[in-house]
């Protein structure tokens, strides 16, 4: 969900207590102080009371399986073997556990399989409107790609009507209607006093109910003249039926007319001009209000076609259009038959969709609880009706709709979603029963192998040392949750244990960049007093979310900038090159943001800004704040050579490294520059094959040092040419690009020399770069991950479970460790040590080694399901479809 989803258990006098209105208005120059005794090394208890608070962890409305690598398997298992039409809704259940995962290109990725591999004209509207909305404010890349031949096919319409072809009655109609020997040729309606003359034949080959009338036993078979005057057909109605049953053509009758005939068809089942009408009539939707309109007709009068153009209005038109009341009507009211009618088969995906907007517009409202009640009707096996009840359950706990919350939780929790116990753990704290929330979440724990989020729920039930004990062991089953740390830091501060509290909060920060972790050391730093320090935190806040509410949401963090601003030093520009020069050099991500966020309220070149800023966010994890910013790079490009390459890098970091590569090209030509030739020989170097590219990308990097630029950027240059150089073999002119970039304060090179010391067989030389690198990088998971690699056991593995406490995100320890122990014969504690970290990381390489283990321990089916897991991570892996295949041909 991109809007927070609050804790409904963060009771009003706990959200009260903080109050930052009270010194959001004291006298500038007084900001924050509690008392004139107060310092930086001792805050006071009741500044530290008023700024820290830690709102308890929300319950999330998300699918959280158990056992997400089973769950998975089962779900590749059964792709491989269901009927097409079955394939969106598995794709959906697999997008489901991924945003359980926070697995945000994996949902994506399923997303657009559930697209492509949609059975029915519905599905595709509602899988691609899907993937629209989560794409939202990328519109600019879809742009781009037109602009160089390529169509992003899920953003374009669908054309519906040649979806959904006619399918008619083979009856044909040949008796003719006779008065003594006189075949009657004609037929004149009567409508008021007009009269439209028709031909016989050709109104009787409309629908049966017309032959029989004009050939068959009825008076009016036997009449030249039949009054029509009271079947709701006007004369120009009549006259443009006529035409059509000539013609076949409708295009020139208006909306209203063909309103009219469409009814006038579905009385007479004129399938023919029914059909056209409602093609006809779906050509002309082209506004929400024409989609409002039109829909009743198509809803009342059966029209598949006008009703699913409607439908793609409106989809298109997210989120924007549930604020229109009169679309929010027609979803919350239709009945399963006109559910039908206007989706089909695909009435579960729509309200999984629809629920889904609704929660990230207001998870309170009338509208999102209606549209998550339809959910649970559509509901149709076991992990549906998991996912509806838990978020039903979620919504009514917000609207403190408490015994209703209860009964879909336990509905949840009986259909097999364990994570629903969380919720019903909060209901009975809301009603003062915290004993039953402990033994019940105690008992989940004793039963089933536990998860971290198992322990964190249960901690908020008791107190002292057994909490302190419960996150701790949170902590060691899931490190990204981020409540354990805060609470802990929190804790700390209170006891104004300062530098514990700092360390603790920095833990998370090192891998997680989250905004409520950012928030709270900010708080800190407030009630330390120590504003230069806020100031950074609040600037990157700002940077990741420009319309973030701190406090609960009480304040934007803008107004708490506006006033910590006040006092701190302002710096010029030369003051902050220096410092972002410090920063970067020293690998501080964040404060480097921060020093960009106040470098562009300057005058300075913006554009070169935004795009230093996007560099940051991209190795901060951060691709969604990455691409916002290489867009407003491209928005404030000063002159159209610089704006085409932006351009390149926003094709290129979306996938479109040719596309990249050719506006890295148009650039030089209107001008050489460092950052086109940079951006063309980074392109060039991944979408080349061919070894002998080397050579130009080499002299791409050298023309890009030859033209102007700072030493920021000279540096990154000379850090890949080095790089080049080294898989070229040419080492000793590596390590002069390499000792180059150090001059210029470029920290990273290190690790490029370091690897130039271990291919010249200088181990130990080695591992000092790398030593000097770790001193100097406030981030340095990577450089100890990198110095492992040139030392014996022992201290690789020392330095590897640094890794593991700096950023146990990542995996390459993990699998390390495992090997260790699968060579000393400990199968059991490798496989054990995998699947720690599979626990809480959906990692292709985890699942892929542990499955080789458990093939090695003659364990198929747990090796089959591994592998099943695995290519759900990625379909198209290699090896993995070699392991899958081998293993595949031993199950039992």
């Amino acid at each position: 969900m991109r809007t927070f989803f609050p804790s409904e258990s963060c009771k009003d006098t706990q959200l009260s207590a903080l109050n930052p209105q009270s010194w959001l208005q004291v006298e500038r120059g007084k900001l924050f102080k509690a008392s004139s005794n107060s310092s930086s090394s001792s805050p006071s208890s009741s500044s530290i009371e008023s700024l820290i608070k830690v709102p308890e962890p929300a319950i999330l409305p998300f699918f959280k399986p158990v056992d997400y690598v089973e769950v998975l398997a089962q779900i590749h298992e059964e792709l491989d073997s269901c009927p097409p039409q079955e394939r969106s809704n598995l794709y959906l259940l697999q997008f489901q556990v991924f945003r359980g995962l926070g697995e945000v290109k994996l949902m994506r990725r399923s997303l657009r399989a559930a697209w492509q591999k949609s059975s029915t004209v519905h599905e595709r509207l509602v899988f691609g409107a899907w993937l629209k909305y989560e794409k939202q404010g990328e519109e600019l890349i879809s742009d781009l790609l037109a602009a160089c031949g390529k169509c992003a096919l899920e953003y374009g319409p669908i054309d519906v009507a040649s979806e959904l072809p006619l399918t008619l009655n083979s009856s044909s109609f040949e008796t003719m209607s006779m008065i003594g020997n006189q075949i009657l040729t004609n037929v004149v309606f009567r409508i008021g006093g007009e009269k439209i003359v028709c031909d016989r034949k050709k109104i009787s080959s409309l629908s049966a109910p017309f032959h029989a009338m004009l050939n068959g036993c009825f008076t009016e078979s036997l009449c030249e003249d039949i009054d029509l005057s009271e079947n709701n057909i006007s004369a120009s109605g009549m006259r443009a039926i006529n035409e059509f049953s000539m013609t076949g053509d409708l295009s020139e009758a208006s909306p209203d007319l063909l309103l009219e005939i469409l009814v006038f068809a579905n009385k007479f089942c004129c399938e023919r001009l029914k059909d056209a009408c409602d093609r006809r009539l779906a050509s002309l939707v082209s506004s929400r209000d024409d989609a409002v309109e039109l829909l009743e007709y198509a809803l009342e009068e059966n029209c598949r076609i006008l009703a699913a153009s409607c439908l793609q209005v409106f989809l298109n038109d997210l989120p924007n259009c549930l604020n229109d009341n009169r679309v929010v009507e027609i979803f919350r009211h239709a009945d399963r038959q006109q559910r039908l009618i206007m989706v089909g088969p695909a009435s579960f995906s729509l309200y999984c969709l629809l629920s889904e907007v609704a929660i990230n517009l207001d998870p309170r409202s009338d509208t999102t609880a209606c549209f998550l009640e339809r959910l649970v009707e559509l509901a149709e096996n076991d992990r549906q009706k998991m996912l509806a009840f838990h978020q039903l359950g979620c919504v009514r706990l917000l609207r403190r709709e408490y015994d209703k919350a209860e009964h879909l939780f336990e509905k949840a929790l009986n259909a097999g979603h364990i994570y629903s116990v969380a919720g019903l753990a909060r209901l009975a704290n809301i009603k003062g029963q915290n004993l039953w929330g402990y033994e019940k979440l105690s008992s989940v724990i004793s039963s089933i192998p536990p998860l971290g989020w198992m322990y964190q729920e249960r901690s908020l039930y008791c107190e002292g040392d057994k909490r302190w004990e419960d996150l701790e062991k949170a902590t060691e089953l899931d490190p990204t949750l981020t409540y354990p740390y805060m609470y802990r830091a929190a804790s700390l501060m209170r006891k104004e244990n300062v530098q514990a509290a700092l360390e603790e909060i920095n833990r998370i920060l090192g891998f997680k960049l989250a905004l409520e972790c950012l928030e709270l050391r900010f708080c800190f730093y407030l009630a330390l007093e120590d504003y230069q320090s806020a100031i950074c935190d609040v600037q990157a806040i700002l940077t990741l979310s420009p319309e973030y509410r701190m406090f609960e949401g009480r304040v934007a963090a803008s107004q708490l900038r506006t006033l910590v601003c006040e006092h701190v030093e302002n710096w010029t520009t030369a003051d902050c090159w220096l410092q972002l020069y410090d920063r970067w050099s020293s690998v501080d991500d964040i404060g480097s943001l921060s020093v960009i966020y106040q470098m562009l309220e300057s005058d300075a070149a913006k554009g070169v800004l935004y795009f230093r800023q996007s560099l940051l966010l991209l190795r901060l994890n951060c691709p969604e704040a990455a691409m916002r910013s290489l867009q407003l790079a491209r928005q404030h490009a000063s002159s159209d050579h610089e704006r085409l390459v932006y351009e390149g890098w926003i094709l290129y970091d979306t996938g479109h490294c040719e596309e990249g590569l050719r506006k890295a090209e148009e650039s030089i030509e209107i001008k050489r520059s460092f950052e086109a030739f940079f951006l063309k020989a980074y392109a060039l170097a991944d979408s080349s094959q061919d070894p002998s590219c080397s050579s130009t990308v080499i002299s791409l990097l050298e023309d890009a040092l030859k033209c102007p630029s700072d030493r920021l950027r000279k540096g990154q240059a000379l850090n890949n040419l080095g790089s080049v150089y080294v898989d070229c073999g040419e080492l000793d002119q590596a390590a002069d690009c390499y000792i180059n970039a150090l001059k210029i304060r470029h920290t990273r090179a290190h690790q490029g020399l370091a690897r130039v010391h271990f291919l010249r067989n200088d181990k130990a030389a080695a591992y000092d770069e790398m030593t000097k690198l770790i001193e100097k990088a406030q981030n340095n998971a990577s450089a100890y991950e990198k110095r492992s690699e040139y030392c014996d056991r022992e201290l690789t593995k020392a330095d590897l479970e640094m890794v593991t406490q700096l950023d146990p995100l990542r995996v390459y320890p993990y699998r390390y460790r495992a090997a260790v122990l699968m060579d000393n014969h400990k199968e059991t504690e490798a496989i054990a040590e995998l699947s720690r970290a599979i626990a809480f990381k959906a990692d292709l390489h985890l699942l892929h080694l542990r499955a080789a283990f458990h093939e090695h321990v003659g364990d198929v089916l747990a090796a089959l399901r591994d592998c099943r897991a695995a290519l759900s991570v990625d379909p198209n892996h290699q090896e993995m479809l070699e392991l899958h295949s081998r293993v595949n041909s031993h199950e039992p």
